[in-house]
């Protein structure tokens, strides 16, 4: 819905040309083939293995240095036309967070690797830019001072803030009832979060969530978030504030719009549940919307006054699934094994790709990180990558997205797609980052204050 829109026009032939010359991208590409073989022999679980080793490694080898955090991009072919390489997002790098804890349960690190690269984070954290206690979108990761992400957009962004805090609560889960440096970072975990001013973001007491404030423009942007969108946990969290809590109705009246959230319509014979768009009569979303907000908290058996969210969720997933396979567009290689539209590169530039808007661009984060939901079609999804298109996998797992009916791809990364892939498989597997973000005291106490029950 909001992320950001780069103008990449590279033809088929430019990309050739590139690949051809930039020997990181090329290395990358020469590695992977070699191993293909290797690769279509793994089992099951061990092509989950290396998937989520690859997709954990951008948050680990491929972190920014002096923050430890995630680089909003990661370009194998070293171009960076729209922002610098040191940038740092702070949603991409709650996904981080929460990536690094699958690192350690999977023995890619140690604990205490984990636990030092964590005190890093929260050192720069503590220090960087924040307006009223959120942090901005971007922050440049060798000083912490933010990164405009537009004209206006360089102040507090509440929705990239609300995904940075879920992956801080899921690790002082983690470390609860640790040693005492274990214990120390949790301490400094929770006045981080304690510190967010959620309620300011009402405009002073508004029903409803403004999802940025700059202190050169104020409210200028203007954006108040109502659903459904990839922004549930910002009101869960809000409401969860031990702080800086909102009022139940700000959820009612600005999130669930006085109920009119609500959807009685389907496709592919699947119920929509809500609506996804409050200013549009698109039927259906990217696929992100089913996993932003889902890393931590659990849809299983999640249900409040509006939906259930665990139908919510796989039916958006399955129906992105039958499109695919209806293939409306007639684009080269859409069906069972090969689906799931999100907001992603394209040959157009960033591009909210979904049913109703399909460009004929896949973005393997789509399927992928939809394992809970769909655990056949993305392991044949994750498979068919692996065995027939290993020419679109590299270093840090399968590239951002690509084309096979324009013959495009660019070797690229974007942190806000690879790090739903080894959480989300986690979560298929173990629930490890459900159970750990649900368990936190605070985030109970703010559904029970939204009527939301867990069976």
């Amino acid at each position: 819905m909001r992320r950001l829109n780069p103008k990449f026009f590279f033809s088929f032939f430019l990309v050739l040309f590139l690949l051809g010359c930039k020997s990181e991208g090329k290395k990358a590409d020469h590695k992977i083939s070699e191993s293909k073989t290797d690769l279509v022999d793994l089992t099951d679980d061990q092509l989950l293995d290396t998937v989520q080793k690859q997709t954990f490694d951008y948050f680990w080898d491929g972190a920014e240095p002096n923050s430890g955090l995630a680089r909003e991009r990661l370009h194998m072919d070293d171009e960076y036309p729209t922002s610098p390489k040191n940038t740092v997002t702070t949603g991409g790098s709650g996904f981080g967070l929460m990536a690094i804890l699958v690192g350690v349960e999977r023995g890619f690190i140690t604990r205490q690797q984990a636990l030092e690269r964590y005190e890093q984070i929260v050192n720069f954290l503590e220090k960087a830019d924040r307006f009223h206690g959120a942090w901005p979108h971007w922050l440049n990761g060798e000083t912490g001072k933010v990164v405009p992400f537009g004209k206006k957009d360089n102040g507090g962004d509440l929705v990239e803030t609300a995904f940075l805090v879920q992956g801080l609560l899921t690790v002082s889960e983690y470390f609860k009832g640790g040693d005492e440096r274990e214990e120390a970072l949790v301490a400094r975990i929770n006045e981080l979060w304690r510190d967010v001013e959620w309620d300011w973001y009402t405009q002073g007491g508004k029903d409803v969530l403004y999802w940025h404030w700059s202190p050169n423009y104020g409210w200028e942007m203007n954006f108040p978030v109502g659903g459904y969108n990839e922004c549930l946990i910002m009101y869960v969290l809000a409401a969860a504030s031990p702080t800086h809590s909102i009022s139940k109705s700000a959820y009612e009246k600005g999130w669930a719009r006085n109920g009119k959230i609500v959807s009685n319509d389907s496709l592919y014979g699947k119920a929509l549940v809500l609506d996804y768009y409050e200013h549009n009569d698109a039927a259906v979303g990217p696929l992100f919307w089913a996993h932003y907000s889902y890393l931590g908290l659990n849809p299983k058996g999640l249900k409040d006054q509006y939906a259930d969210y665990w139908k919510l969720v796989q039916n958006h997933a399955i129906i992105h699934h039958e499109y695919a396979q209806e293939n409306p567009k007639h684009f080269k290689g859409y069906g069972d094994s090969l689906w799931g539209l999100t907001s992603s590169y394209s040959m157009k530039g960033y591009a909210g790709h979904r049913p109703g808007n399909d460009l004929g661009v896949i973005s393997p984060t789509a399927a992928l990180s939809s394992f809970p939901y769909t655990p056949e079609a993305s392991m044949k999804m994750l498979r068919y990558m692996y065995k027939n298109e290993d020419s679109l996998i590299g270093k840090y797992g399968p590239y951002d997205a690509f084309s096979l009916e324009y013959k495009w791809y660019l070797p690229r990364y974007l942190a806000i797609d690879q790090g739903p892939i080894p959480v989300m498989i986690e979560n298929y597997r173990t629930g490890l980052l459900w159970d750990l973000f649900m368990k936190n005291k605070d985030v109970k106490e703010g559904l029970d204050k939204l009527g939301f029950t867990n069976e």
